[in-house]
């Protein structure tokens, strides 16, 4: 390697000639406890709202926190064992949430075998496919490639004296969040959801889901997207259901694909007959646009990579210091062969031959541009979706060229795009998490390993997580409305199965292509589109709050300390009342019986109850201290 080279200038926070507990037996175990919680968390939020949010600073504040303030333990590259540990956790909750309630929603009784299958196939793809990549997209592109989350991440990680107050802000919001969660849908001490017509315009609903999670994540994805899911839940709930109400009063006959006439439905039953098709059209549409729009950074991408790799050949090989260590490439290439193999002959799903080659194709290729698009723009705007639906229609293309077609035919090209979204969202995790182990001074093959212990860790358990959620709450139904999943299912009945209503799909396809020329992001709106104004009211609270927040702070420095505040916050909102979902899901799994109707059911009390916690985060947020001026 050249001595001019950019990443030969680059100093690691902890130097490859010092040795500090790393991949200890505590870091494994915390890791796991973490990766579960966090898993269960984001598949929680998946099935709500078809997001989910980044773990890493969470993750690596918690774990300061307890290996330095109860363990007495001061290795910062064992915190950051932990936080890689629980972004597996993360990404599996993302990548099954988003594919497999779709096989919930045909009626298929989901084994645990399968689930298990679909998370550890895809999450070993992820990590086999990232490691050969990292010396190149990690190490020689340091300068150019900053990976957002993970160079943030690294920065909490170095910043370590921080860790007792921030740890105490999300579990101040673990708790205030599991308690409204559990007074209001455990003990239905009070309604959680707010709802209103609106006089003389006929089935116009606005409505608020008092959910502090959903606050939660309004003020981490901020005001802008906030505010486009909102306006496309006003244009289904105020707009689109009106309108088919008005233009549908004089109809006695049900319309395809309602078995009940327009005139006899109220907004829930035109928004689960009507709105959720048009909002499949547009979220699909706009996925494949975000995918689209990404083309020229994905080709360029693409040859890059290849480029470097053969411009670097010689020096791509395993480093002889610690921090050049990834785990042998022999290992890898046998590991992903292997994977592939058991994908193709495994008696657990049938996606055979074909489905393992399209996913050893779609996979290494679309792992190797989102790996680089995740170290521009961040995981959070890499377009996963685009890309598994991409996957998912050219594999039901060929199944259907095949003669692969019903039921069988979509169960597998679901189980395709599961397994190959899992691996998208693995690897972007992995990506962030070698960026921050890099910047660190940690031992890659070390944080190779703990991704794959958290990966099996949140695979055991996740899906018990999906079964439960199932039993309690429904896939696809109002409460659990699971959209991204929903997408997939329509798209594979479009093309495999049976009739669909494709005027409603094609309406969704021409309002996404509309508010793209608006200037808009069509796939945040189209989201708005398909679940209820509900869900995206509180969204747009919390983006409110994070807006007056950064409005009102005095300085650069401020601004970010008390977003950082309020992140580390709602982030405790989000795995309290998520945790308590869980739990309740458990408990009515087991029998236990759950009050049926609130005590309180007056709208005005969860209203002000969710007003006082907005309350809560801005002056969390905007409290002044020294961290102000850091």
């Amino acid at each position: 390697m050249s001595n001019n080279s950019k990443e030969s200038k680059f100093v690691p926070y902890v130097s490859a000639s010092k040795s500090l507990p790393e991949l200890t037996v505590t870091a494994i175990i915390l890791g796991i406890i973490l990766a579960i919680v966090f898993g269960a968390a984001n598949a929680y939020l998946g099935l709500l709202i078809g997001l989910t949010v980044s773990a890493s600073i969470p993750a690596a504040v918690i774990s300061m926190a307890i290996l330095r303030g109860v363990f007495r333990r001061d290795s910062i590259l064992e915190n950051n064992i932990v936080q890689t540990m629980t972004t597996a956790g993360e990404a599996i909750g993302a990548g099954a949430v988003f594919t497999i309630p779709a096989l919930f929603m045909w009626g298929m009784d989901v084994s645990q075998a399968l689930i298990l299958f679909i998370v550890l196939t895809g999450g070993f793809l992820g990590v086999f496919m990232m490691v050969p990549l990292r010396q190149l997209l990690i190490v020689k592109e340091h300068e150019t490639l900053p990976y957002p989350e993970g160079t943030a991440c690294a920065e909490v990680l170095k910043s370590g004296e921080k860790g007792g107050s921030s740890a105490k802000l999300i579990g101040i919001g673990l708790v205030i969040g599991g308690a409204v969660k559990a007074l209001g849908d455990g003990f239905k001490l009070f309604k959680t959801e707010v709802e209103t017509g609106i006089t003389g315009f006929k089935n116009a609903v606005v409505g608020l889901d008092a959910f502090p999670s959903l606050l939660g994540v309004g003020y981490i994805i901020g005001p802008r997207v906030a505010g486009q899911m909102i306006g496309g839940g006003l244009l289904a709930w105020i707009v689109l259901i009106p309108a088919i109400s008005f233009f549908g009063s004089g109809s006695t006959t049900p319309i395809f694909p309602s078995e009940v006439p327009i005139s006899e439905l109220d907004a829930w039953g035109i928004w689960d007959n009507y709105i959720r098709y048009i909002g499949a059209g547009a979220v699909a549409t706009g996925g494949l646009i975000t995918l689209i729009k990404t083309l020229p950074t994905l080709f360029s991408s693409a040859f890059a990579t290849i480029r470097g790799v053969q411009a670097n050949k010689g020096q791509l090989k395993a480093g002889t210091i610690r921090t050049e260590k990834d785990i042998p490439a022999k290992f890898v290439w046998l590991g992903m062969i292997v994977v592939l193999l058991i994908i193709a002959f495994a008696p657990v799903t049938e996606v055979g031959i074909i489905g393992a080659i399209a996913i050893g194709i779609f996979g290494f290729l679309f792992v190797t541009v989102a790996s680089r698009i995740v170290g521009i723009v961040g995981s959070s705007s890499s377009p996963t979706s685009g890309m598994t639906i991409a996957t998912l229609l050219i594999v039901a293309l060929i199944y259907k060229a095949t003669g692969f077609t019903g039921m069988d035919g979509m169960i597998a090209v679901v189980t395709v795009a599961a397994i190959v979204c899992t691996a998208l969202a693995v690897s972007g995790d992995v990506s962030q998490d070698l960026k921050t182990g890099y910047i660190v001074g940690g031992t890659p093959w070390k944080q190779q390993i703990a991704m794959m212990i958290g990966v099996v860790a949140s695979a055991a358990v996740i899906g018990f997580t999906l079964v439960l959620m199932d039993n309690a709450y429904t896939m696809g139904s109002a409460e659990l409305p699971a959209p991204k999943a929903a997408l997939m299912k329509i798209l594979a009945e479009g093309v495999l199965g049976g009739d669909l209503p494709w005027t409603l799909i094609f309406i969704g396809t021409a309002i996404a292509i509309t508010l793209e020329f608006f200037g808009l992001n069509s796939l945040s709106v189209a989201v708005g589109i398909y679940l209820p104004v509900h869900t995206s009211a509180p969204i747009m609270i919390g983006g409110f709050v994070r807006y007056f927040v950064e409005r009102f702070a005095k300085s650069k420095e401020a601004r970010k300390a008390r977003v950082d505040r309020g992140t580390l916050f709602a982030s405790g909102l989000i795995a309290g009342e998520s945790l308590i979902g869980v739990l309740i899901a458990i408990l009515i799994a087991v029998g236990v019986q759950v009050p049926a109707v609130a005590v309180l059911a007056s709208n005005l009390i969860p209203f002000l109850l969710f007003l006082a916690l907005a309350g809560v985060l801005w002056y969390v947020s905007s409290k002044r201290n020294k961290e102000d001026v850091s």
